[in-house]
């Protein structure tokens, strides 16, 4: 065995026999409490419980105590609380004991913002001579009996006493998760609050996506169903199943693409006319920049179902009977249609632009992944996420551009006055594309590169304004 094998031997034996020598007291013996006191138990630390009926409590390994929770005070001047809040009232009478020990405060609540303060702060209240901190309540007990943490490996902590912070952090360490410091005290509340959050990124791009998708919709259904029943008493209803859908998904993935890169040009439009960075942007627009991930992820997902649905066009009743009527129609007039090699083109260069398209769409999407993005420099990832992406959005919409071909100035296509959806999906990536060519034109790049670089056209702007610019870079 080499030095440094024997090196790693030993500290990792010294680190055991350290944690063999504390004593860490759980109150509580629910499931969180229990999991969370075994863990450690496993890790190498001494471990009592502390429970209000220590004799019911059987479910631990053999090593562990159930104790009293003024018994199992005693035993530790590090004392994890896994009770709820509506039973912190106990420690009270637990006062002189719970002086000057390390309070570590795991609870959650049934909603956000339930209370006025957070639940550690009311504990420390409750119990003014202890330390407490804020720990592993973003942690689930199933993670912890089934050692999967790895998708629930970081734990905020926070706390106002730092050596009582150092404490709690090491024994996240210990236990294999990878703490992380929040500050002080006060931000428990937020702590508390983001076991609650249901995908809080994920609502904008999701009911922006299911207005457009509604409204598609009903755009379709008026042309594609209820026009040929009212004016030619066809039958269109079967076109809900695929031929709808797979007009209203190209145009969203579309249009959700040109989304994400809109506030972009928004802010730089807003950075020329302030002529300064330093300016706050809007709220609205603040939370789109923040979203533009998960916007890209449904366009992607969209985009997704498209491809899905062109491929099963061939397999359709209704298709196959076009072409079988069409080959009948030939065989009876003994008489074919010619090749026409610009229609072709057009087929062909439809199909390549759809390929590279969504290829490209793919590629963006998993360098979003953080296990990808990590890997990757800025330079690397904002290569990807911006040249790429912009060159993504032109294949996309060139692809819809040549599908539209002669027909977007034809009247044939109307119906009601309504064009076709496609040139409606045309609208806001056409837009994005002529903004963003205007930007990158020399008279706009350069002013908007020194004003990102920190230039102002008017110097004396207030230290106020400077202070306010972290979250201003595009």
């Amino acid at each position: 065995m080499g030095k440094s094998s024997l090196k790693e031997t030993s500290f990792a034996m010294n680190m055991n026999s350290v944690h063999s020598r504390e004593t860490v007291c759980v109150f509580g013996t629910g499931d969180f409490g229990r999991s969370l006191g075994n863990k450690m138990f496993q890790c190498g630390y001494s471990v009592v419980f502390g429970s209000r009926n220590p004799e019911l409590s059987g479910l631990h390994p053999k090593g562990i105590e159930v104790l009293s929770y003024k018994e199992a005070a005693q035993r530790s001047d590090l004392i994890i609380i896994a009770i709820h809040r509506e039973h912190y009232n106990f420690l009270i009478e637990l006062a002189e004991e719970l002086q000057g020990k390390i309070l570590v405060d795991i609870s959650n609540n049934l909603k956000i913002n339930q209370y006025p303060e957070s639940n550690a702060e009311y504990l420390a209240e409750l119990v003014p001579g202890a330390k407490i901190v804020k720990a592993f309540n973003t942690i689930s007990a199933w993670a912890l009996q089934s050692g999967t943490l790895d998708a629930s490996r970081q734990a905020f902590v926070c706390g106002d006493d730092k050596e009582s912070k150092q404490r709690v952090m090491d024994i996240g360490r210990t236990i294999g998760l990878t703490p992380m410091d929040q500050g002080s005290l006060k931000a428990a509340k937020e702590i508390e609050n983001y076991p609650l959050q249901l995908f809080p990124m994920w609502k904008f791009p999701l009911y922006l996506s299911a207005a457009l998708c509604v409204f598609y919709f009903v755009y379709c259904l008026l042309r594609e169903v209820i026009y040929p029943y009212i004016q030619e008493e066809k039958d269109n209803t079967f076109f809900l199943a695929i031929s709808i859908p797979n007009r209203i998904f190209p145009g969203l993935a579309l249009n959700l693409l040109a989304l994400v890169y809109l506030p972009g040009i928004i802010a730089a439009i807003l950075q020329l006319y302030r002529g300064t960075k330093y300016s706050r942007f809007p709220n609205w627009l603040d939370h789109w920049m923040l979203c533009r991930k998960q916007l890209g992820l449904v366009a992607l997902a969209f985009a997704f179902l498209h491809v899905m649905y062109t491929l099963v066009i061939p397999i359709r009743h209704y298709v196959r009977w076009k072409w079988s009527s069409r080959i009948i129609n030939q065989i009876k007039t003994n008489k074919t249609d010619p090749f026409n090699t610009t229609t072709a083109w057009l087929s062909d260069s439809y199909v390549a632009l759809g390929i590279l398209g969504f290829f490209l769409f793919v590629l963006l999407g998993i360098t979003s992944l953080p296990s990808v993005s990590n890997t990757v420099n800025w330079r690397e990832f904002r290569f990807v996420q911006s040249k790429l992406g912009y060159l993504t959005l032109i294949l996309c919409t060139a692809h819809t551009l040549v599908f539209g071909g002669k027909r977007f100035l034809s009247p044939s296509i109307l119906r009601w006055y309504l064009p076709s959806i496609y040139v409606l999906s045309l609208i806001i990536p056409c837009t994005v594309l002529v903004l963003k060519f205007i930007l990158v034109m020399p008279c706009f790049d350069r002013p908007l590169t020194r004003i990102r670089q920190g230039w102002e056209r008017n110097s004396k702007v207030s230290k106020k304004a400077q202070l306010g610019s972290g979250n201003n870079e595009v």
